[in-house]
């Protein structure tokens, strides 16, 4: 009768490991195929906000295209929209990916 409690207390131990194992193995591939790359986007994406000047031409997460012509001191820039035209907005407004786009099709066509 012992020895059979023993063994049951056993076996529920060792199914008790393996979930544990199951869980931390799906929290290591949650981080690796979420967790990490997001990061990595927004640390790009902060670098790329940061090296931001004057002259550079950018489209908003809005779709707006256009030409930094001010960069200020509380975190907006100045777009050129058109010759003349001019709005204000938040240096977070910017597309990374859009903004690249644009610039490699411009090289391309020089």
């Amino acid at each position: 009768m012992m020895t059979n409690y023993i063994l049951q207390a056993q076996g529920a131990s060792g199914a008790g490991s393996l979930q544990l194992i199951f869980l931390l193995g799906m929290i290591l591939v949650f981080w690796l195929f979420f967790i990490r790359p997001q990061a990595k986007k927004a640390k790009e994406q902060k670098k790329f906000i940061e090296n931001l000047q004057k002259g550079d031409r950018v489209v908003t997460i809005a779709g707006i295209h256009g030409k930094i012509q001010q960069l200020n001191e509380d975190g907006t820039i100045s777009l050129e929209v058109s010759p003349g035209n001019y709005i204000k907005v938040a240096k977070s407004a910017i597309s990374m990916e859009w903004s690249n786009q644009v610039n490699k099709a411009a090289t391309a066509a020089k």
